[in-house]
Parts: structure tokens; C-alpha cells; sequence
């Protein structure tokens, strides 16, 4: 099942946050586990304020959904610990039908990857035809790798190179062999031979390995229990024993360890080129502290990423987290205009002209008979309450208000009251930035091809921040510039009278059309106008109609 994050708008307000939020909660409740709150922007101190009150974690930081690694990989690798045999690797692979697996620690951190490749390169340069073989392995991986048993433990645990003899030969030929290696590390492979067996106890071999599950004698057990040599029982025959010695090299010892793993958080782009560097086209995921979470291979490029979005208080693409481009859309939750939003598929798209998403949110816990918890409906109350100015707003509708009252009776708060608790909490300037007010609550739009930008803030007074009026003109000609805006205004709404002014910043031809009563040079009076969507918006489209008209 796929990943669906829910996001209000970039820059989100309060009504845009708490939708996020307060969905991710219904859907849970509904079944859909697979639901997440996000938000593209910082929590405005409003907002900030509201979760605090109410001890509730906001929606998941999410700064852009660019492609990333995580999105496309292969989730939950099968992998093998550094220690364990090739043969158990080998049987994994098999077991699991893949070609690769990435070697990790007992902590799952990555060490290496193994491949069929690097089986046989592994296997192939440990044998030298001309010489006896060298073998770099412990006593309880012999063991395992050939299904046997202990008859007695020396060591069982060092990892180290031994050399390999087969007693294949006469005595004399075989004790001339075993006196010439006495200095080196030794496994000897031999059948049901008395004398080999007591030879190589005597001359202290480190392990002994009978072969077909012949049990020497009791005196030949002692003798090696004594003496501290590992003695093994194969149940395989000599020849095979001998073959599969060479399987119980650890793994990481022929791993490839320079193969480097990329982050799960790295962008797609630049893992694709790793990726189509690398000798098998797949590379091991890992997260920040290089345990693997997966797998990114070359078909992976090619495949629907394991995520899709649905949104809430906005509907308009422009508005949107940026790299939702990358992404299906499933659900649409607004109040706002019908913008371009064209989806690939039907989808589901709930709009309704209400005064907050927060008031449709709350329609649709009350559809699906979902009970609403005391702080879920705090943070309800508080997005219809800050969109609607304490229910004063042109947009508020007569639902506002009957939800307004549900939601305050079970949050245990007053409307009026609360109401005045976030307005002012929102409408803090004097500790923030000209930039940190214009972007708390910023949309753009696209009319006519003229793209613009709208932000808003909500004060109990304009005077304060009218002092700083030059440097918010100054803070909004450099967003003109850097979006390649006609214009770009902040709407300043005085909640104690209900009128606002408009600080604007934009090109002569249509500062030229704004006939808004004019307080200063880009400085404008709005009497009656307290919202952006049902109130300015609809007038400014209408000035760029007038506009395109005057140019024709």
C-alpha cells in the first residue's frame, strides 16, 4: 500500500496545518493507516501557539518532495551477517531467488555486497593448483558448512588462514606433507585411518576432519579432547568434504567493500548515477547511520514511486509543496476557487464553499460517525476560528458557526475568548523579520499568465507595523524579483475594525490600475476587506482582465 501524505498549502496558515493534521487522525480511525500529516513550511507563531496549547505534535516537516531514493527502492533487503558462511549465503540467495545481498554487522550496519561474482572470484583465488590451498575460515564455519558435529573444540571461534591438507596418500607420503607445514595453520581432511588420525593428534594439528560419518575410536576423541584439536565429523565423503570446505569462508572476507551504499534521503538524480556505475545496476540503501533499509536497482527508475499525496486548503498547483509534479494525486480537501489542478486519474475532490477546510474536516468526522478527541477538536476550532476572524469574515457561513459551537463544547473553550487567545498569538510583528511575515502565510497565483503573490497577516492594529512600512516595500520588491512576479502585496487585516491595507510592491502598468484609496507609495486602504479569497482576489482578477483588455 502505498504512502500518502496530506499537505496544506506551502507556507501554510493555521486552517491549512490543522487540516493536515486532523485528516491524518480521521483516516486512521477509518482504516487508512497509510495517511500522513506533512507540512512544506515552519509552523507561524500561531499556529505554533495553538498545537503548544493543546500538546499535540504537528505534521511532519516535509521541506520538497523532489525524488528521492526511498521513494522508488526496494524496501526491507535480504541480507547476511559478515561472519556467516558463503554456503549459508549461497542458500539464501537461492532461498530468496535475488543475485546479491548486502553483507551487514550484528546491527545491520553495511559492510560490503555479495554477489554471485564475487562468490567466484572469492572461490577461484583461493585455490592454487601448484600449491596446498589456503583457507581463511574458523572451526564452527567448517562445522556448519558441512552439517557436522564436534567431537571435540579447540578454538572454535578465531577466524584465521589456515592451510589444507588431504590425506590422500601413503603414510609416509602424508607425514613428510604434515612435517612440512607443522609451522602454518592446519586442517587436515582424512577417512577412516587410524594412523593418519593419530599422527596429526600427535604432531598437534589444529582441526581434524573425518569424513562419512566414520566415528573414530574412543582413543582418538580423547586424544584430540586432550590436546585441545577441534576434531569434526563430516557426513560427507572425502572429495565432497573437501569441496565444501571452501564454502565456509565468512562472507565478508570476499564481499565487495568498496561497493559504496547510498543514503535513502538522497536525491534520485544523483544516486542514478552511482546506480548505472555500479557492476550489478543495484546498490544497497541505507539510512543516516548506514544500517540497510533496502535496495535501488535500474528497473527501479522505471517503476511509480511508493508515494502519492493528497491535499487539503488548496487545490492550485502553484500553491502546492514543490515536486508534487513527481506525484499522483489522490484527494483534494478545499474552500477555495477551482484552480488548474489536472490529475491522471479520478480522484476523490470535496470543495465546498465554507469559511475554513477545518469546518469540512469536521463534516467529515461527523458523516463517518468518527468521535472527535478534545485536542483534535481544539485544533479544529482553532483553523475555523483564525480562516473567519472569529466567525466575522465575509466567508463565514451559517455550518461555521454550528461547528464552531460542537467543536468548542468538546475542546472546552469559548469561542470569543479563544478566538482573541490565537488572533493574538498570530499577530505578533515586533520579534520578526519583514521576510518572516511576508512568507508565514504566502500564496501565488496565476492570472490572465501573470503570476502574483498574496500574503496575509492578521493584527489587532496597524500602526505598528505601518512604522516598518519601508522595510516590507523593500522585502516585497526583492519577492517580485525572485518570482518574476507582476506584483507581490501582504494584506494586513485589522480584526478590531474589520478593514485592512495592502502593502504592494509591482510593475508601473498595474500599480496604474489599483484604485484602492492610496495611504503612501504602495501603501493602499481596503475598507470592508478582511479576506484574501472571497474579497481581494476576485477584484484583483478582475484588474488584470481590465489590464489585458487595455493592452490589446
Amino acid at each position: 500500500m502505498k504512502k500518502i501524505l496530506i499537505f496544506g498549502h506551502k507556507n501554510p496558515d493555521t486552517d491549512s496545518i490543522v487540516s493536515s493534521t486532523a485528516l491524518e487522525y480521521l483516516k486512521h480511525k477509518t482504516g487508512f493507516s497509510n495517511y500522513h500529516a506533512c507540512r512544506s513550511g515552519q509552523l507561524n507563531p500561531q499556529t505554533d501557539y495553538l498545537y503548544k496549547r493543546f500538546d499535540y505534535p504537528p505534521p511532519l516537516f516535509v521541506p520538497d518532495l523532489m525524488p528521492k531514493v526511498e521513494y522508488f527502492m526496494h524496501k526491507g533487503a535480504v541480507t547476511v551477517q559478515e561472519d556467516e558462511s558463503i554456503w549459508n549465503a549461497v542458500k539464501i540467495m537461492r532461498e530468496h531467488k535475488v543475485n546479491a545481498l548486502p553483507v551487514t554487522d550484528r546491527n545491520g550496519v553495511y559492510k560490503g555486497l555479495l554477489s554471485n561474482g564475487q562468490i567466484f572470484k572469492g572461490l577461484f583465488e583461493s585455490i592454487t593448483p601448484l600449491h596446498h590451498i589456503s583457507l581463511f575460515t574458523s572451526a564452527i564455519l567448517l562445522k556448519e558448512t558441512l552439517n557436522g558435529e564436534f567431537l571435540s573444540e579447540g578454538d572454535t571461534e578465531k577466524l584465521c588462514e589456515f592451510k589444507i591438507i588431504s590425506a590422500s596418500t601413503s603414510f609416509e607420503s602424508f607425514s613428510k606433507t604434515l612435517k612440512a607445514h607443522l609451522n602454518k595453520k592446519l586442517i587436515v581432511v582424512t577417512g577412516d585411518r587410524k594412523d593418519i588420525q593419530l599422527l596429526c593428534l600427535q604432531n598437534k594439528a589444529d582441526i581434524l576432519v573425518v569424513t562419512g560419518s566414520r566415528t573414530p575410536d574412543e582413543e582418538i576423541i580423547n586424544l584430540a579432547q586432550k590436546n585441545g584439536t577441534t576434531l569434526i565429523l563430516s557426513p560427507l565423503n572425502t572429495s565432497s568434504t573437501a569441496m565444501m570446505l571452501m564454502y565456509s569462508m565468512p562472507v565478508l572476507k570476499i564481499a565487495d567493500s568498496a561497493l559504496k551504499p547510498v543514503n535513502s534521503k538522497a536525491l534520485l538524480a544523483s544516486a542514478k548515477k552511482q546506480l548505472l556505475s555500479s557492476p550489478l545496476r543495484l546498490l544497497p540503501v541505507v539510512d543516516d547511520e548506514n544500517r540497510i533499509t533496502g535496495i535501488l536497482s535500474e528497473i527501479d527508475l522505471h517503476n511509480e514511486p511508493d508515494l502519492a499525496l493528497a491535499l487539503v486548503d488548496h487545490n492550485e498547483i502553484s500553491q502546492s509543496v514543490d515536486g508534487i509534479e513527481n506525484y499522483t494525486v489522490t484527494e483534494i480537501i478545499d474552500h477555495h476557487r477551482l484552480g488548474p489542478a489536472p490529475t491522471k486519474i479520478p480522484i476523490t475532490f470535496i470543495n465546498m464553499p465554507l469559511g475554513s477546510t477545518s469546518t469540512i474536516i469536521t463534516k467529515l468526522f461527523m458523516e463517518n460517525k468518527i468521535e472527535i478527541p478534545k485536542e483534535i477538536a481544539g485544533l479544529l476550532l482553532g483553523g475555523i476560528l483564525s480562516d473567519t476572524l472569529i466567525l466575522k469574515s465575509a466567508t463565514t457561513t451559517k455550518t461555521d458557526m454550528e461547528l464552531a459551537e460542537f467543536l468548542s463544547s468538546l475542546a472546552g473553550v469559548e469561542i470569543q475568548a479563544f478566538g482573541e487567545e490565537i488572533i493574538k498569538a498570530g499577530s505578533r510583528i515586533g520579534d520578526r523579520t519583514a521576510q518572516q511575515i511576508i512568507k508565514q502565510d504566502l500564496k501565488e497565483y496565476n492570472e490572465e499568465k501573470t503570476v502574483f503573490t498574496v500574503s496575509q497577516i492578521e493584527v489587532d492594529g496597524t500602526g505598528e507595523l505601518l512604522k516598518r512600512k519601508e522595510e516590507f516595500i523593500a522585502e516585497l520588491e526583492l519577492l517580485k524579483k525572485e518570482r518574476k512576479a507582476m506584483f507581490c502585496a501582504l494584506l494586513v487585516t485589522d480584526i478590531s475594525k474589520l478593514n485592512s491595507i495592502m502593502l504592494v510592491s509591482g510593475e508601473k502598468k498595474f500599480m496604474d490600475f489599483l484604485h484602492f484609496p492610496k495611504l503612501d507609495d504602495g501603501i493602499y486602504f481596503l475598507k470592508d476587506i478582511v479576506s484574501r479569497k472571497k474579497q481581494l482576489i476576485p477584484i484583483i482578477s478582475e484588474l488584470l482582465e481590465e489590464l489585458k483588455k487595455f493592452q490589446q
